[in-house]
């Protein structure tokens, strides 16, 4: 009988080593599918980026005597690129969105600038790539979701902490940006 008790206990011992490295294995992959989609943010976001030299190019073109707007757009611009993690970066490009707002506003002043066909592009790439980043951006924070969730989770609540998963926090652009950042930038010609 004392041997049959010593394999129930290997048993109960085997079983509970195995339910761990289920609850860490699912809380690798979840952490594994958040940092991809913040991966796929981070693209989007350095499309933008990329686009908007050249935006300020063309108006600079038609409206150089607008420095003091297209020097905030530069600098909303840098900074949005040396932002890092989901809470600056939010932040960052909150500032970007307005100054890009207020660098459209100018082709409304400038007829020419409007009809450049140069302009009418990069308001139309600029336009797709709001759409794929608030996409991506929707990703992400459903990814954050339930890993957050999965963390909190009994029994995974147990073991999280311990094994260096954290929760993560949200792409959030504020309760002020979210109305624009969901809607594209309208085209108009």
């Amino acid at each position: 009988m004392e041997g049959y008790g010593l394999w129930i206990v290997l048993g109960v011992i085997v079983l509970l080593i195995v339910w761990v490295v289920a609850i860490y294995n699912g809380l690798v992959s979840m952490r594994q599918r958040t940092n991809q989609a913040f991966a796929d943010v981070d693209v989007q976001l350095k499309q933008r980026h990329d686009l908007i030299p050249n935006l300020v190019e063309t108006v600079k073109g038609y409206a150089a005597h607008e420095k003091t707007t297209l020097d905030a757009v530069v600098q909303a611009r840098n900074a949005a690129v040396g932002a890092h993690g989901p809470a600056a970066q939010a932040q960052a490009e909150n500032m970007l969105s307005g100054a890009l707002r207020q660098l459209f506003a100018l082709s409304e002043a400038y007829p020419d600038l409007k009809a450049s066909a140069n302009f009418q592009q990069l308001q139309r790439d600029l336009s797709d790539v709001e759409n794929k980043l608030s996409a991506a951006r929707r990703f992400f924070n459903n990814a954050v979701s339930e890993y957050n969730a999965g963390v909190q989770q009994f029994p995974a609540v147990l073991f999280a902490g311990a094994f260096g998963f954290l929760q993560r926090e949200f792409f959030d652009v504020g309760d002020d940006q979210r109305k624009t950042l969901d809607t594209a930038p309208q085209v108009k010609f």
